[in-house]
């Protein structure tokens, strides 16, 4: 098992940023993809970033630019940087991890951007 603890989310107005961590705990050895998801009320969970082992990373097209996914393995975590907030950004982001222990999620925290 593999217990994974967010924290960075709040409410910010358009133009600001944020930046979501997230550790992992437990299983954690070998776990070769980290990344976060999202969702917002009525639409369905997207990809919005994801790093893999050997550093290559993947973004979805609304947060190109905007946001940056990192990771430090000597902390067992993740962090998205998110610049540039827009509205449409709000939603539940939650992390995740897979490898060869499964695929596992954090409980999400809450992103509100509003003026």
């Amino acid at each position: 098992q593999v217990q994974l603890v967010e924290s960075g989310g709040g409410l910010v107005q358009p133009g600001g940023s944020l930046r979501l961590s997230c550790v992992a705990s437990g299983s954690i050895s070998r776990i070769n993809r980290m990344g976060w998801y999202r969702q917002a009320p009525g639409k369905q969970r997207e990809l919005v970033a994801v790093t893999i082992s050997g550093g290559s990373t993947n973004y979805a097209d609304s947060v190109k630019g905007r946001f940056s996914i990192s990771r430090d393995n000597a902390k067992n975590a993740v962090y998205l940087q998110m610049n540039s907030l827009k509205p449409e950004d709000t939603a539940v982001y939650r992390c995740t991890t897979s490898g060869p222990a499964g695929t596992f999620w954090g409980q999400g925290t809450q992103v509100t951007v509003s003026s």
